[in-house]
């Protein structure tokens, strides 16, 4: 009888992770969920499936860790997802986030060496890394230039694992992901602070919302489609990178816009920019191209913006009136 085919998330507990490893019990695989052994690890996002999944300790720091994990639980593909994943976080914790979200990926590279060089491995690379962008719309060859901290380490993990590809042979492909949103974001991220804040003042608890730069614009997918993606790359025969991404760009405000819109509500009566949420250095207009994705993958987003943004603004509106009752 053939073995379970048995796949290892780093980052479990975040957006991605959770999606992926829900979209993985249902291909069949068993999973296994890295986490680090601290206070702050939110279990939230997966707890409704946690029973079907082992959870292990490790830590992206340790590369010791992560041979350990390997060599006990064998996977057969690796999803790296684990980072210090928050642009806005990286000005402050710069150093942090070259630890987790830039050597941290050679570590995982290094461990994939060193136990079992056929293990397939994916890499969480990120629009991010086009920052200043070269050209619009962003494709594999378009140059990086990042504008954050977080940027700069992602471009440093995307090159090492393309390093580890073409030095060691390893099947490790990067998917160069634009933003994608679900109920399940965190709520620091602008997507979800909106939809959380429509749903407090749909239900009378908050009267404003306050943002930074309305105009910044954005390539906004849902990261259930995003996710299968991943899965996709490290089914094909040949390793290799891939931009993920829908092909449309919609600004902050128009977000905004439709989130209030689901609740009957107009979002210029609510809205105060506010300075303390601008960049130190912006990201004006991040759009993707994912036409290799589409052609080689047979990927293709499923869900359009208007929709993410009502699935959001409904989540967090059941949610608050859950709490209330």
């Amino acid at each position: 009888m053939a073995r379970q085919k048995c796949a290892l998330i780093t980052g479990i507990t975040g957006q991605d992770g959770s999606y992926l490893a829900e979209f993985l019990l249902e291909a069949g695989y068993k999973v296994i969920g890295m986490v680090r052994r601290t206070s702050t690890v939110n279990f939230e996002r997966i707890k409704h499936f946690q029973h079907k999944i082992t959870l292990v300790t490790g830590d992206l720091l340790d590369e010791v860790s992560l041979i350990t994990i390997l060599r006990e639980y064998r996977p057969i593909e690796v999803y790296n997802l684990a980072a210090q994943s928050f642009v806005q976080t990286s000005w402050s914790q710069p150093v942090f986030t070259g630890e987790t979200t830039a050597l941290g990926v050679t570590r995982i590279l290094d461990a994939i060496r060193i136990v079992d060089p056929d293990i397939r491995f994916y890499q969480a690379s990120s629009s991010e890394m086009f920052g200043r962008v070269r050209e619009v719309p962003q494709v594999e060859e378009t140059p990086f230039y990042p504008r954050s901290p977080y940027g700069v380490a992602k471009v440093y993990g995307h090159w090492i694992t393309v390093n580890y590809r073409e030095s060691y042979n390893l099947h490790a492909s990067s998917g160069i992901l634009f933003n994608h949103e679900s109920p399940r974001r965190g709520l620091e991220f602008v997507t979800r602070k909106i939809s959380h804040s429509v749903a407090r003042i749909k239900v009378g608890i908050d009267t404003e919302l306050r943002l930074g730069n309305l105009d910044a614009q954005r390539d906004w997918g849902f990261a259930p489609d995003y996710v299968q993606a991943m899965w996709l790359m490290l089914q094909q025969e040949q390793p290799d990178d891939y931009v993920v991404a829908t092909g449309e760009t919609h600004s902050v405000r128009e977000f905004a816009e439709i989130a209030f819109a689901c609740v009957g509500l107009k979002y210029q009566d609510f809205i105060v920019q506010d300075e303390r949420f601008m960049r130190p250095a912006e990201v004006d207009l991040l759009v993707g191209n994912a036409h290799k994705a589409r052609s080689v993958l047979g990927w293709q987003p499923v869900v359009s913006f208007e929709e993410l943004v009502r699935i959001m603004v409904e989540a967090d509106v059941k949610f608050l009136k859950e709490q209330k009752l």
